[in-house]
């Protein structure tokens, strides 16, 4: 299935596939409650994989804890795994972050993180699926 036919799947079929709260989060923008996952704590060697359609996203070697309650990447695992759109809601000025393959809502990507990029994705863990490796 190529990227455009992943784009282009109805809200009946992401309903379909997903739980309630993971459609609000990946197909709302929606933001799950800090500290609500045990990812934030995963520490485990994998990826990090779109729930929504199984990309690649996110490597565990990128991951750091930020402290704020939601897993947190310094960089994706490919540029072009992830979309950037201006975010102005809730009177505010962010960047979020999307699946480049599905268009389904990540989280944020915000200037505060890490060397090397400065960077740090703050992604809802209701929107991904870890592998292990």
């Amino acid at each position: 299935m190529n990227d455009e036919n992943w784009k282009s799947k109805s809200d009946q079929f992401w309903k379909s596939q997903l739980t309630l709260e993971a459609f609000r989060i990946l197909r709302g923008k929606g933001t799950e409650r800090a500290f609500s996952s045990s990812m934030v704590h995963n520490k485990d060697t994998g990826v990090y994989e779109c729930g929504g359609c199984g990309l690649e996203l996110f490597s565990s070697d990128t991951k750091f804890d930020s402290g704020t309650g939601w897993p947190s990447f310094f960089a994706p695992a490919a540029e072009n795994a992830i979309e950037y759109h201006s975010d102005r809601s809730f009177f505010m000025r962010r960047t979020e972050v999307c699946c480049s393959r599905c268009g389904s809502h990540l989280g944020h990507v915000f200037d505060d993180g890490p060397d090397p990029t400065g960077k740090r994705y703050c992604i809802n863990a209701l929107a991904l699926k870890f592998t292990k490796r």
